[in-house]
């Protein structure tokens, strides 16, 4: 059951975010919806806000009504220090008094369910439009029940840019400790792969690769880049991608600055990565996850990469099967929050 003083549905108050002396943000503001409210995410959310070191590392902000929050809590017999207004050792409820009537099906996909979480991640993205927050964090969704609730993008990346009226550069960033991934293309079919890559495709992916790596803490990153081709294109033998896209874009962006190398075949590059770079550009979405999945899925991490505000999320899904029993893994879900604690912290700093 949560513990709170009455729930503010401002965030105007901002002496917490205040740099210190020596330039630093120790509590950048975050944004955490509780998910797809059918899965997990909801206890996960309710775990993370019962650790005392969140609450004192960040000024976070939930987006759900009382009653949902409480339920969470419930499931994993946690309390929840909540404040009417941001403070260390506590989190702010921003309860708009929009929860259904009628109880959203568990453990299932359903309507309901997408809409009440698109509802809650767009009053994320109005908090960051507004610039009161640095980053959101959302626990698991649901494509599935996204898409029957209203989303038309292909994934939440292309709904996120939308919102946010972002027409940069995007990637989908996939993290595990150690090594961080981005990609060239992404959520398409394999046979428009090859037509999709283009130089100026891996010099924005290694850049902005470099740009978030930077941002969380890594002073100078190592970046690598895959190829494309079986044996890295066997010299031509097997596709030229490699000579004639893909190595002039590592070439630019190493002109540019950035300490990265390649291409390299794909199925040779993650082989004791984590000992030679900090991150790896792959040319479409299975090259990178299938191997970053089996080198610790546990703790994966997503960020919605090159958009205005850092947005993060574990790796894992919904978990139907667990759902309500209290059972599931904090790891991912800690690692997605400590993630955007790191970047929204070092921006806030770089801030004019």
């Amino acid at each position: 059951m949560t513990v709170s003083t009455p729930a503010s549905t401002s965030t105007s108050d901002r002496h917490d975010e205040a740099p210190t002396a020596d330039g630093v943000a120790p509590r950048p503001r975050i944004a955490l919806t509780l998910g797809d409210p059918a899965g997990v995410g909801p206890e996960l959310a309710a775990r993370l806000l019962s650790d005392p070191a969140n609450l004192e590392a960040a000024a976070i902000f939930v987006l759900a009504d009382r009653a949902e929050l409480d339920a969470a809590a419930a499931v994993i017999d946690v309390t929840i220090p909540l404040s009417d207004e941001p403070r260390p050792g506590f989190a702010t409820l921003l309860d708009d008094g929009s929860a259904p009537a009628e109880p959203i099906p568990p453990r299932q996909v359903s309507k309901e369910a997408g809409e009440r979480a698109l509802h809650q991640l767009r009053r994320a993205i109005d908090l960051a439009n507004a610039g009161e927050v640095g980053a959101i964090v959302f626990t698991p969704l649901n494509k599935t029940s996204l898409h029957l609730g209203g989303m038309t993008e292909e994934d939440e990346l292309r709904w996120f840019a939308k919102e946010l009226r972002s027409e940069g550069v995007t990637s989908e960033i996939n993290i595990i400790p150690g090594l961080w991934t981005a990609r060239v293309t992404s959520h398409i079919g394999i046979r428009d792969v090859a037509d999709r890559i283009t130089t100026q495709g891996v010099v924005d992916a290694v850049r902005l690769l470099d740009e978030l790596l930077r941002d969380s803490g890594v002073e100078r990153p190592r970046l690598g880049v895959c190829g494309l081709n079986p044996h890295n294109g066997e010299n031509g033998i097997f596709g030229r991608e490699e000579i004639d896209v893909i190595a002039p874009g590592v070439a630019e962006a190493a002109a540019g600055g950035v300490d990265v190398v390649g291409p390299f075949p794909s199925d040779t590059i993650f082989v004791g990565a984590r000992d030679r770079y900090d991150g790896i550009v792959t040319m479409y979405h299975d090259q990178g996850q299938i191997a970053i999945k089996l080198l610790g899925f546990d703790g994966g991490v997503t960020v919605q990469g090159g958009l205005p505000v850092v947005i993060a999320t574990p790796a894992h899904g919904t978990a139907f099967d667990i759902a309500g029993t209290g059972v599931a893994s904090v790891t991912s879900s800690q690692r997605a929050l400590d993630v955007a604690i790191a970047v929204a912290g070092r921006r806030a700093v770089r801030r004019p």
